[in-house]
């Protein structure tokens, strides 16, 4: 099993290696004189993220010859829309207001531009693999009425770029904001675009030259904050442990102590508490298959997280290029199908399921059927708005092929291996005939309330790491700081699991032995405390607008806090059988 999860892991490695913004140079190496590729990625509102559009789309100076870059399946999903660019940047040769182009640019070109400069439009190009962003022009506000705005495009473009003997170092861009050409009126123009280049030596080595991008991630006091949350996390998780251990070795052995192992029950004993429903406490859920199938969902989830943890924290992911992120999901997603084919399955037959195909098929379409719908009618959304987000038709005809030809073979291996492992459920205790009546609880007892009980902790432990999360995903900051993450994700489970258990004792103490469903809900409704955070961070901390934008964001948040929900619903679930199995295995059930 290790060799397997080290194999799964170094492929996915090198695929995501290998998709990263590559040049044509290969060895980053040049010579004087080398013409090194310049490539012009794609614009956009730089408050909708997943607005963007190609960088010809506006009415730009083009090359003579178009050439689109070969891109990989990362920089598709990521939207990515590579051309060589109209400016020639030459290894080591400084250029003085170079003419890039000269166009005329009619009426209706005007105000595409002015209609881009008044949304805050950016660009963003790659110089041998290191980005390069800017704005395209500016707004002088002349008075309180919108009329008076004057809009201006910029001209004039500054490439500095560092070297270090025959390798690019470090390169950025800045405007010339004297020379600019006025767009307010709808006239046609005749504008001229230019662009210096200024070569500058450094010493540092070129292994280090990302460095700058992971620096100016997050500053330092951001990482105090990152810290000083995790402290008070780890504190609390501490203190609830603290509690959970101290009430275990007083309240349950003194529920162990009187009833030892040589006492037999009877009808006229008065027994209370959970120690009363041990004949019910393992009868089976209703909808087994359904809660066969969140469990094995929710398993592979869970395993998909902790491999990207993991190639974050190894550096698999490349900055200012989060293709490689999508595209690991999406494999590591298909290769992990048959993870949930065997735990549903099993757990299934556990439970005495006799339709183990109906179940598999199922438990497949469970977090997949949803996806791929928000995925359809956000293609569709994008589609309409002929933004980049609309993937092509191909890049669609490889995600399905990947689906029908790797991801549905190893469900179906799955659960046959799953059907095959004949395991029955380990019950410490007999089930009975009858099932007890549960007596009349009080209204904080419903789930509804217990769930919103669930995730108060939980959700408070992330609480600080979502905004930092949101805005790389949702922003255009960059998200390198994979250990936190990862300590912050096993305080998140620790948490959800010692809360699960605290709730299902109190709910078998109140001799409710409907636990299964019960546990799963409040361990997952963190997810539902995560998707209300979107709405706060959505109106409250961005300037996100706009159809296309508000769709896509709560589309697929919708779709990842759901996710969520089925992933900590899981931990919540199996943390509460263990601790069943543990207490009223320490009794003795006839």
């Amino acid at each position: 099993m290790g060799k397997l999860v080290a194999i799964i892991l170094s492929a996915i490695f090198v695929m995501c290696c290998g998709s990263q913004v590559m040049s044509d140079a290969i060895d980053h190496r040049y010579k004087a004189g080398d013409l090194v590729p310049l490539y012009a990625n794609k614009v956009g509102p730089f408050s909708n993220p997943s607005e963007t559009y190609c960088y010809f789309d506006l009415p730009f100076c083009s090359p003579d010859y178009v050439k689109e870059k070969k891109e990989t399946l990362g920089e598709v999903l990521n939207g990515d829309c590579l051309v060589n660019a109209p400016y020639k940047l030459e290894f080591r040769i400084d250029k003085d207001s170079q003419v890039a182009c000269r166009k005329n640019l009619t009426r209706e070109e005007v105000i595409q531009f002015r209609t881009a400069i008044k949304r805050d439009y950016y660009f963003q190009m790659y110089y041998d693999d290191l980005p390069i962003w800017g704005f395209l022009g500016r707004i002088d506000r002349l008075g309180t009425a919108v009329p008076n705005d004057r809009f201006f495009l910029f001209m004039h473009v500054h490439f500095d770029i560092f070297f270090n003997k025959d390798r690019v170092i470090e390169v950025s861009s800045h405007v010339d904001y004297t020379h600019v050409v006025d767009l307010t009126e709808d006239r046609e123009l005749l504008v001229e675009f230019i662009y210096n280049v200024n070569w500058k030596e450094t010493k540092i080595p070129f292994e280090k030259r990302m460095e700058k991008y992971l620096q100016s991630s997050f500053l330092p006091h951001h990482l105090d904050i990152h810290w000083s949350a995790i402290m008070n996390s780890c504190i609390t998780v501490l203190i609830l442990t603290g509690c959970f251990v101290t009430f275990y070795m007083r309240v349950l052995k003194k529920d162990f102590m009187e009833r030892t192992y040589n006492e037999v029950l009877t009808d006229d004993q008065e027994e209370k508490g959970w120690k009363y429903i041990l004949g019910d406490v393992f009868r089976y859920p209703n909808h087994r298959s359904l809660i066969a199938a969140v469990l094995g969902s929710g398993t592979q989830l869970f395993i998909l997280t902790i491999l990207i943890m993991i190639l974050g924290l190894v550096g698999v992911f490349y900055p200012y290029n989060r293709g490689n992120l999508l595209m690991a999901l999406v494999f590591i997603y298909a290769i992990t199908s048959g993870i949930v084919g065997y735990s549903s399955t099993t757990f299934y037959h556990q439970l005495e399921g006799t339709n183990w195909v109906r179940n598999l098929l199922f438990a497949g379409c469970l977090f997949s059927g949803p996806l791929l719908f928000t995925f359809c009618l956000l293609q569709t959304v994008a589609i309409s708005y002929k933004a980049n987000a609309a993937l092509p038709f191909g890049t669609i005809l490889v995600l399905v092929l990947l689906l029908t030809f790797v991801a549905f073979p190893l469900l179906v291996l799955g659960g046959i291996v799953g059907k095959n492992n004949q395991t029955e459920f380990q019950a410490p205790c007999h089930t009975t005939k009858c099932p007890r009546d549960i007596p009349p609880l009080r209204w904080y007892r419903g789930v509804l309330p217990q769930m919103a009980l669930a995730g108060i902790l939980p959700f408070a432990v992330v609480y600080t790491e979502l905004y930092y999360i949101f805005a790389s995903v949702w922003g255009h900051r960059i998200y390198t700081i994979y250990s936190i993450l990862f300590v912050v994700f096993i305080i998140l489970l620790i948490a959800t699991a010692l809360v699960t258990v605290a709730l299902t004792y109190f709910q078998l103490a109140a001799e409710d032995h409907q636990w299964w469903w019960r546990s799963f809900l409040c361990g997952g409704s963190t997810g539902l405390y995560i998707f209300g955070y979107c709405f706060y961070y959505y109106y409250a901390r961005t300037d996100m607008q706009g159809f296309l934008q508000t769709s896509f964001f709560f589309g697929y948040m919708a779709c990842i806090c759901y996710g969520f929900f089925l992933m900590l619903g899981t931990v919540g679930f199996i943390a509460s059988l263990l601790f069943v199995r543990h207490i009223y295995g320490s009794i003795k059930c006839d």
